[in-house]
């Protein structure tokens, strides 16, 4: 269970809650220009776009939770179970509509270039090592495969699907049963199941609400009015489920108003994550776990400054990516503090 979101307050941030019930061995990690990036399908990249991000400790391969490249590019993955499908890398035939149907009308098919194999624990590198933007990435993954190959042998893939951003755009993409669903995100958020396509219609449901107080449309006849402040967000959501989690992150997020200094715009983007985060206790796994947000990120897209708080620190602590050398050629990891 986790929530991704963008908000634009001058400078543009990316950032989300993870939710789970154990850590994952997590640090900040800094990608430079020059560490070998071994992929396991094609050629792998010597020299490319440095990147900073929340990944397990693997000094190997940056297993990246969510990340930002050096260019503003953010992407993130998030629990999908149940509905991600990933496919087989051998056998794979390039077809001229690409691996499979995509959810944004109007597009392109994709061009007879050679399709993409691209293991899922692979795509967040794979996509910001080469790309800058996010009209530049959307074309590797029209006719991206993601496989099912794992990391290791104790390491099965993660269902996942994944948000990408930059200042302009922002993307979901979903490998599912019918192929991998490529959909415009015009919220700037995302949580778990269902698929985007349930969220995107959700959102329908809550038109109404409104951070101002609110008129009686009831009935222009009977003497209704407010009797407390914030009445008009009546109807918006307060469980942990993650459908309700998008609603939540996606009001909170579009009222949203702070002075555009840096501190400011931080700590408020880590408002809106606390108003989604979990509380140990207050959702329990089936295995009988307490789900909690074992930290909450922000990233400042243009300075590469990562900003970040656990659950048992709330201090919000930084690591700029700028610090580092970009031109190394090993991992750079950063023990939470």
């Amino acid at each position: 269970m986790c929530t991704c979101i963008t908000w634009e307050n001058g400078s543009f941030y990316f950032g989300r809650n993870l939710d789970l019930d154990s850590s994952f061995g997590e640090k900040v990690v800094v990608t430079p220009r020059n560490f070998s990036l071994r992929f396991r399908e094609g050629a792998g990249a010597s020299r490319h776009y440095a990147m900073i991000g929340m990944a397990s400790a693997n000094d190997s391969f940056p297993l990246y939770a969510e990340a930002v490249n050096e260019k503003g590019l953010g992407m993130a993955g998030l629990n999908f179970p149940g509905n991600a499908v990933y496919q087989e890398p051998a056998g794979q035939q390039e077809t001229e509509a690409g691996p499979g149907k995509n959810g944004r009308a109007g597009t392109a098919e994709s061009s007879a270039a050679a399709l993409v194999c691209v293991a899922s624990f692979e795509i967040i590198p794979w996509i910001l090592s080469r790309c800058a933007s996010v009209d530049e990435a959307e074309p590797y993954l029209r006719k991206m495969i993601v496989t099912n190959r794992a990391f290791a042998e104790n390491m099965p893939p993660a269902p996942l699907h994944w948000m990408l951003a930059d200042r302009s755009r922002c993307l979901v993409i979903e490998a599912v049963e019918e192929g991998l669903m490529i959909y415009d995100n015009p919220f700037g958020v995302l949580t778990n199941n269902p698929p985007f396509a349930y969220h995107r219609m959700n959102m329908n449901n809550y038109l109404n609400l409104t951070a101002e107080s609110p008129a009686n449309r009831f009935a222009p006849g009977l003497p209704l009015k407010t009797y407390a402040q914030g009445m008009g967000g009546l109807g918006l959501p307060g469980d942990a489920s993650s459908a309700s989690r998008f609603v939540r992150a996606a009001f909170l997020k579009w009222n949203s108003r702070a002075p555009e200094d840096e501190k400011s715009s931080v700590a408020q983007f880590f408002h809106i994550l606390d108003g989604v985060a979990m509380v140990r206790g207050t959702v329990i796994t089936e295995a009988g776990t307490y789900d909690i947000t074992t930290y909450s990120c922000c990233v400042n897209t243009e300075t590469g400054v990562y900003y970040y708080k656990t659950y048992d620190d709330s201090t919000v602590r930084s690591a700029d990516m700028r610090a580092q050398d970009l031109d190394g050629d090993r991992l750079v990891l950063l023990d939470l503090l």
